[in-house]
């Protein structure tokens, strides 16, 4: 620790850390714009400016930027001295005097951090008068608007986008004066993590355009904590609506998952839930809709024999209803057993590998990495994030060694030129990581899983040295050495082969390398937000409830947000469906089942109803509801709660837990993942609006003069109004960041116990799965080669597209690529069919036929079709074909 003095005041804080971190974390309010916690500092804006003392008999002190100012023990500052209070000022003043005065009508207005920091800086009035320079704005896609013209050349947009995230589509170009921000010509912004730029730009250059088209003033917006359900790994998200619409998504910081940041496909993917396709009202198949649930409560108290289908998509609580509701003999999980068996796989591995499975801002402290068999990007991508920040690791040693502090970015950046690695891929095919990759290695299942031997053999032996001239002996022999070399290694896999033996191929390296003392950790992606939720509540596949209902007693069937025709493909769900009695859908959107239901159950997206996930680390998290949903629209374990006990209305969240936790002991943690409903600070619910929330009162002017009484939420601590306690609630139930002077996202800051630290009370969520000490992974499994001749067929997974609800959100839909079949080009002149633009592959008994796509990282016997498009739902990858 270090002792400073700022304004005659002592202060005890970390070593290693500049005055404007120190600052900020002692609660202190000191302008800037360039320096960001998770990008750290360039000195560039010169808006942090503060009064260095030599000693306590120097009176004048001199101007240092507190960003780059080392916080060292015995120095003294002022941040408050005339000097530096006018220096900032006038330094804002001249930052501004091109920017445009259209604060009332800019999308960033209320939540501008430029607006913030021009009112703390002190400077009131602009005294430019000549001409502005002005910019012409580039269209960047369908989720970023640019408005150049409010640029203040901060920088942090294209440290973010190139340097963080790294992007190589987008950059800085001045000539003569003149700073501008974005393509070298206008287009889509490539970066899967673009979106993030609407919260890095600290005014509004860069602005979401998705709340574009619905604009509501930020002030206005009701929010709730969340977590995202793109992906599994359970990125914390701010949801905020707006007239029963939901408005936009934005991040949540966790110091333990996601940070700062989500990717695109998270914040833009949720239009689905504003649907003209949403089921909204309880019906039955030739029945008044008016009675359609008494009916179906009328019906279930006969208690029909049932079975009951899960979803990886639906929450804890949900698929506990459903099997509490079945019984645990007539419970089947919503996913295939390809699928299936690969989620059971990792859920053992991450039990009794002995290998840590690190959260994803532990992913970035690791030094070495090996990808086995996964397109991280697509699959998971703020994990590929968080391995883009490992990759930099060893060559920031380089910086440090010469003792340049860590958060020197600028003197950083200048010493390692670029440099990545070591970092290691081996998939069926080239993904965007190679960008960053030491060395590459493509192959089908059976090559990486003789490559993955050769590494295991090699690390058990110390034996690196290369044994042979054929490329897997070449490629082992590089990645062992690199990976017995480091301190901390790190092996990402996960279910994207659909590949039993891969898991477990990657677990056998990773506990290979603990066992010679490497700090070691193994991380996998699953396919869904609640993959691993329901693989702890268990329950057989979906081909195990197909022949249960074939056997000839036609139980009925009740489907949990599940759409059997993505899960059995068109012909089997058909089959299935024909082979039911009475078939209850509980789901949010119309799709292929809903015209096949008896009875339908309306259900909440994640905007509307309460729930626990499982994500991909076994890291329990709560999501709540953001606003009280129109019509019958209500949580699936409220429904199903309401069956079960012939009741009118669903018993409060809270003892849905009680029962969860009391059947499934493994599960008891989440009771203390957030306050219950009955907490209250002082007398006062947490209120899920801002207290500038305005025109309340006039919302429903049009249908009455008298205001309604606001919604009661009986399962939360949360309050549906702008009424409540104003302060800091608890981490969990943060529904809005904001503090006195601090409108901005950047107000995160004063929820942090220090900058870029925990919050207050500890980051929200609990690990439910730790590694045994003493576990160990299991032998390595081999696969059956395919026949001679014979291709095999691969999921290629894609970030817009794969996922089923976010490819239904208009802005994602427009950048879901066509589908097609992936072949490299010796291969397609190999079947005979060189230069053909359609091909066709059976599958069963059936053609699958797709425009071709050469790609030549592909092994000759490997293609590759999208998964989770509708030309591709129901297919059981891998499989073997032949081109027809």
């Amino acid at each position: 620790m270090a002792t400073i003095f700022i304004d005659d005041i002592a202060y005890e804080v970390p070593n290693g850390k500049n005055l404007l971190e120190v600052a900020l974390s002692l609660g202190l309010d000191l302008t800037y714009f360039c320096w960001h916690p998770a990008m750290h500092s360039v000195g560039a804006c010169r808006q942090c400016a503060v009064l260095s003392f030599r000693d306590e008999n120097d009176k004048n002190g001199r101007i240092v930027m507190a960003c780059m100012q080392d916080a060292n023990d015995g120095m003294r500052f002022s941040i408050n001295g005339k000097k530096a209070h006018d220096f900032r000022a006038g330094n804002i003043e001249s930052l501004m005097i091109n920017h445009p005065h259209d604060c009332p009508v800019c999308d960033e207005g209320g939540e501008c951090h430029l607006q913030d920091m021009t009112v703390m800086s002190g400077h009131n009035y602009r005294r430019y008068r000549f001409n502005k320079r002005t910019h012409i704005n580039q269209y960047l896609g369908p989720f970023i608007n640019h408005e150049m013209n409010r640029c203040i050349q901060c920088y942090r947009c294209v440290r973010f986008y190139n340097d963080y995230a790294g992007g190589q589509d987008f950059g800085v170009f001045a000539s003569n004066g003149r700073v501008y921000f974005g393509r070298s010509e206008e287009g889509i912004l490539e970066n899967e993590f673009s979106g993030n730029l609407v919260e890095v730009c600290p005014t509004g250059v860069f602005t979401d355009k998705t709340l574009r088209q619905h604009y509501t003033r930020k002030w206005d917006l009701t929010s709730a904590p969340s977590i995202c359900h793109q992906c599994s790994l359970g990125c914390n998200t701010l949801a905020s609506e707006r007239y029963g619409g939901l408005r936009r998504i934005m991040s949540r910081f966790n110091g333990d998952v996601n940070g700062y940041f989500i990717c695109d496909r998270g914040r833009f993917g949720y239009e689905y839930v504003n649907s003209e396709s949403r089921l909204t009202r309880c019906a039955q198949k030739d029945g008044a809709m008016e009675t359609a649930f008494e009916n179906i409560q009328k019906y279930f108290s006969s208690k029909p024999k049932m079975i009951g289908i899960g979803s990886p998509r639906a929450s804890l609580e949900s698929n506990f209803m459903l099997k509490k509701m079945v019984g645990e003999e007539n419970f089947f999980r919503g996913i295939p057993s390809n699928e299936g068996k690969c989620v059971d796989a990792v859920l053992k591995m991450l039990k009794e590998s002995g290998v840590r499975t690190p959260s994803l801002a532990e992913i970035e402290k690791y030094d070495t990495v090996f990808v086995l068999g996964e397109d991280v990007t697509n699959t998971a991508p703020m994990m590929a994030l968080a391995l883009r920040q490992a990759a930099k690791n060893i060559p920031r040693q380089k910086a440090y060694d010469l003792r340049i502090q860590h958060w020197n970015d600028a003197a950083i950046r200048e010493v390692v030129q670029g440099e990545t690695g070591p970092f290691f891929l081996a998939t069926p095919y080239a993904t965007k990581l190679d960008e960053i990759a030491t060395s590459s290695f493509f192959g089908d299942t059976n090559s990486l899983l003789k490559l993955s031997r050769l590494i295991h053999q090699k690390i058990q032996t110390g034996a690196t040295q290369q044994a042979g001239d054929d490329a897997s002996e070449s490629f082992a022999s590089q990645v062992s050495a690199a990976l017995l070399a480091s301190k901390k290694p790190l092996i990402v896999s996960g279910t994207g082969m659909m590949s039993e033996a891969i898991i477990h191929a990657a677990a056998a390296i990773a506990s290979a390398l603990k066992s010679t003392g490497k700090d070691a950790g193994l991380a996998y992606a699953v396919p869904y937000a609640n993959s691993l939720g329901l693989a702890m509540i268990g329950g057989r596949y979906i081909e195990d409830a197909m022949a249960e209902i074939k056997k000839g007693t036609q139980p009925d069937a009740i489907v949990l947000e599940t759409n059997l025709f993505r899960q059995f493909g068109n012909n089997d769900a058909i089959d299935f469906l024909d082979h039911c009695g009475k078939v209850t859908l509980l789901d949010s959107l119309e799709n292929e089942t809903t015209s096949f239901a008896d009875f339908i159950l309306p259900t909440g997206t994640f905007a509307e109803s309460d729930g626990t996930f499982v994500n991909n680390e076994g890291r329990a998290q709560r999501y709540y509801q953001v606003h009280v949903p129109k019509y019958d629209i209500r949580s699936s374990w409220a429904w199903l709660d309401m069956i079960l006990h012939q009741t009118e209305q669903p018993r409060p969240f809270d003892a849905i837990v009680a029962d969860l936790t009391e059947s499934n002991p493994v599960f008891n943690p989440i009771k203390f993942l957030a306050p219950t409903a009955d907490f209250r600070i002082g007398t006062q619910k947490i209120p899920r609006a801002s207290h500038r929330f305005s025109g309340r009162t006039a919302m429903n002017a049009n249908v009455s003069v008298h205001e309604p009484k606001p919604p009661i939420d009986p399962d939360s601590p949360l309050s549906f109004t702008m009424e409540g306690y104003q302060g800091q609630p608890p981490a969990a139930d943060t529904p809005f960041f904001w503090a006195p002077g601090w409108n901005s996202v950047q107000s995160i800051n004063k929820y942090q116990i220090e900058v870029g630290g925990p919050l207050h009370g500890g980051n929200p969520g609990k690990r439910l799965i730790e590694a045994l000490e003493n576990g160990s992974a299991s032998s390595l499994k081999e696969e059956n080669s395919p026949a001679a001749g014979r291709f095999v067929v691969m999921p290629a997974y894609h970030i817009y597209g794969s996922d089923e609800l976010s490819a239904l959100s208009p802005p994602l839909a427009k950048r879901i690529p066509p589908a097609a079949i992936s072949i490299s080009e010796s291969a397609l002149a190999k079947s005979g069919h060189s230069g053909a633009e359609i091909i066709s592959i059976q599958y069963h008994d059936e053609n699958i036929s797709l425009p071709v796509q050469i790609n030549n990282s592909l092994p000759e016997n490997v293609l590759l079709i999208p998964y989770g498009f509708k030309e591709t739902q129901g297919i059981r990858f891998p499989f073997e074909t032949n081109i027809v």
